[in-house]
């Protein structure tokens, strides 16, 4: 795992080092590494996850991490408007206004 990518150090590190530790070394370190899925379907899975739950904090930061893994926008409108028929439409309404405001994610 490259040393610059260390989200749960920067996200949490300071207040809950263990749970950040966890993030950066299984979560980024192993998980998402594997090689069964791409990381482009990895974001594609978790965007979709994070919307259809209305985890919406976590949204923002995978939104720029998809685009970064390979996902474009037109995929991510319509990885939102698919999901609005089967989660709702006040979780694609705030997915689209995440979307809007992010910027690929510079990590």
């Amino acid at each position: 795992m490259s040393q610059r990518f260390n989200p749960g150090q920067q996200a949490m590190g300071e207040v809950a080092p263990k749970l950040a530790e966890l993030t950066d070394q299984v979560l980024f370190g192993d998980i998402w590494e594997r090689t069964v899925l791409s990381k482009r379907d990895r974001s594609l899975i978790t965007v979709a996850a994070l919307m259809a739950m209305n985890r919406i904090e976590q949204l923002p930061f995978h939104l720029g991490f998809a685009e970064r893994n390979g996902v474009t926008r037109p995929e991510l409108t319509e990885l939102i408007t698919h999901l609005a028929f089967y989660s709702g439409w006040p979780t694609a309404a705030s997915a689209v206004n995440l979307l809007q405001a992010s910027k690929p994610e510079q990590i």
